[in-house]
C-alpha cells in the first residue's frame, strides 16, 4: 500500500501504468475523478478512449481536459477526492501541437501538483528509452516529455515505474550508496 498524496506512474506503451494508477486511486478514496487528456481525432483513438472508459466503473466521474489540465487539477484535487490524470504525454502533445509554451505550461502544472489538496495520481509515458526520433519535432517532444517527467517526479511524493504490468517503486527509495574500490 502506497500512502502518498501525489504519485507519478510512469511506463511504456501498454505497460500496465493506467491499470496501476486506477488501483491506486480506487484505494485512495471512494470519490474519484478521472481527468482525460486524449482527443479522439480518429477511429483508433476513439477505440482506445472507449477501452479506457470500460476499465472504470460507474463510481468514476470523468472530466476531459486536453489542454486546460492545470485548471482541472486545481478544481478537482481536494480533500477526500482522488484525482487520476491520464495522461501527461497526450497533454504535452496537445500543448505542443497547439503551439503553447511547454515550459510555461509545465511550470503551471508543477505548481498545481504541489498545491493539490487531496490524492493525485498522474500517468505519463517514459519515452526516452526507445530509438531517437527521426524528426526535429519528435526529438523536441521526447526532450520536453523527459523534462516534464523529471519535474513532476520531483513534485510528487512517490514515483512508480510499471514494466510488464509490474509496478516498481522508484521514489521514495533508500539512498543510493555506491562503494568504489
Amino acid at each position: 500500500m502506497l500512502s502518498s498524496r501525489r504519485v507519478l506512474v510512469l511506463g511504456g506503451a501498454r505497460s500496465g501504468k493506467s491499470r496501476t494508477a486506477l488501483e491506486l486511486a480506487e484505494g485512495a478514496s471512494p470519490e474519484r475523478t478521472y481527468i482525460a487528456t486524449a482527443q479522439a481525432y480518429d477511429g483508433e483513438m476513439r477505440e482506445r478512449i472507449a477501452q479506457h472508459r470500460a476499465e472504470r466503473d460507474e463510481s468514476w466521474r470523468t472530466l476531459d481536459a486536453p489542454l486546460d489540465l492545470v485548471e482541472a487539477v486545481r478544481a478537482q484535487a481536494g480533500p477526500g477526492q482522488a484525482v487520476l490524470v491520464d495522461c501527461l504525454t497526450l497533454w504535452l502533445s496537445n500543448i505542443v501541437l497547439a503551439e503553447r509554451d511547454p515550459v510555461h505550461e509545465a511550470d503551471r502544472l508543477v505548481q498545481a501538483v504541489r498545491d493539490a489538496g487531496g490524492p493525485l495520481i498522474l500517468v505519463s509515458n517514459e519515452v526516452g528509452q526507445g530509438i531517437v526520433p527521426a524528426t526535429p519535432l519528435g526529438r523536441r517532444f521526447r526532450d520536453e516529455q523527459g523534462r516534464l517527467n523529471q519535474r513532476i517526479a520531483e513534485a510528487c511524493d512517490a514515483v512508480v515505474f510499471v514494466a510488464a504490468g509490474c509496478p516498481i517503486l522508484l521514489k521514495p527509495a533508500p539512498p543510493l550508496q555506491l562503494r568504489l574500490e
